[in-house]
């Protein structure tokens, strides 16, 4: 069974999930994208209460507001950074431009571990489904597990990502979305800003989705 924890962190209102094995405790951080060492401290005090073994850093898109933690986490656990391979560019040294580009100074260390279409991302009795969902970013993805999706910037509760920036791109976003109609109207939707919310309630009231 999957537990889900919240933290709403950074600048921009970002999502960062702390995903765990109910039986096993082992955990995977999803979108650190926090800036501030408080921030990082909320989340580190969850993991030791909880008596938590993360075992990865999982990035649903490379923009540094999901990013920008990577490091904290890593010099904290020692574990590795997964991303999609089309958003990997926006890590290591050759991410300086894109995190310019957003307005950040911050820089993620480089990924240890690319993701792909249909990649499985495990830890404990765990198992997240890799869908390639680009249109927000080259290499957005979402992670889905048996009842929960992590959509990162792909959707959200009553709208989508942003499509007008480098790497972006409508006529993908279009197509990435219609992946996603397809799950059961019972998963939750947890996404990278904002509120969670379930299929079911976006299909009936998300613009984005009932036009696809």
């Amino acid at each position: 069974m999957l537990m889900t924890k919240a933290f709403e962190v950074g600048d921009l209102g970002s999502n960062c999930y702390v995903v765990c094995c109910k039986d096993t405790r082992q955990a995977a951080i999803i979108d650190p994208g926090f800036t501030s060492p408080i921030e990082a401290q909320e989340i580190f005090a969850h993991i030791g209460q909880n008596n938590l073994e993360p075992k990865f850093i999982v990035n649903t898109h490379g923009h540094p507001d999901h990013t920008c933690g990577n490091q904290t986490v890593k010099d904290r656990y020692r574990i590795p950074i997964c991303i999609h391979q089309d958003d990997a560019y926006m890590l290591g040294e050759t991410g300086k431009e894109t995190a310019r580009y957003f307005g950040f100074d911050c820089l993620s260390p480089p990924a240890d571990i690319l993701l792909r279409d249909g990649s499985y991302v495990n830890f404990g009795d765990v198992s997240l489904h890799v869908v390639h969902t680009p249109g927000h970013s080259l290499g957005s993805v979402v992670l889905l597990g048996e009842t929960e999706v992590f959509t990162g910037d792909t959707l959200f509760a009553g709208s989508i990502g942003r499509t007008d920036f480098p790497g972006s791109s409508d006529r993908e976003m279009q197509v990435s979305l219609k992946k996603l109609v397809r799950l059961p109207d019972y998963f939750v939707v947890y996404s990278g800003h904002g509120p969670s919310t379930t299929m079911g309630e976006e299909k009936r009231v998300n613009p984005f989705l009932t036009s696809v």
